[in-house]
């Protein structure tokens, strides 16, 4: 048997149960189970960043308007501003503006935004593109965790099938 696949073997759980496993056994693959789902959720929550962020830029392209805005506030994941419409109507949408990154508390920048929607804003010439390196580095750490968290948990099942051993031999040999 190949390295890799004695690797897998001891990382990766079986999915069905086996008829001559012991409960501890039972426990452990279930654990395992649990920390793959994990790290699949943490996957599909990346995913699902990066397609609300396209979803978001798609409805602003949709109907798009463009105004001058001033920033409130800045930060690094949450930004406000202020604009004025054309129809001289002022928001400072609620959410803040979509991608913040390398804003200033009173900087004059252009935002675009939804027409229908104006609390819908993102800075100018930004998109989804800038959510898929923090979305990937989000999966990418969930599966290195996992993994860790894999391997801590078979060498503990290893730790714990070698002391059962012990006992039983010792149990037999008195």
């Amino acid at each position: 048997m190949s390295a890799v696949k004695r690797w897998l073997r001891f990382l990766v759980p079986r999915l069905e149960a086996d008829p001559n496993e012991t409960a501890s056994e039972r426990i452990f693959r279930r654990i395992r189970i649990g920390i793959l789902i994990a790290a699949c959720l943490v996957t599909l929550q990346s995913v699902l960043l990066v397609l609300g962020a396209w979803r978001n830029d798609r409805q602003i392209e949709r109907h798009m308007g463009v105004a001058a805005a001033e920033v409130l506030s800045a930060g690094p994941r949450r930004s406000t501003i202020e604009f004025v419409t054309p129809d001289r109507v002022t928001y400072r949408p609620e959410l803040g503006v979509l991608y913040p990154s390398e804003l200033d508390t009173g900087m004059r920048i252009y935002v675009e935004y939804d027409r229908n929607n104006p609390d819908l804003v993102r800075v100018q010439d930004r998109n989804a593109a800038l959510a898929i390196i923090p979305a990937g580095s989000i999966a990418v750490v969930g599966w290195l965790v996992a993994g860790a968290a894999l391997v801590g948990v078979s060498l503990v099942q290893r730790r714990r099938k070698a002391q059962d051993d012990i006992s039983l031999a010792s149990q037999l040999s008195s």
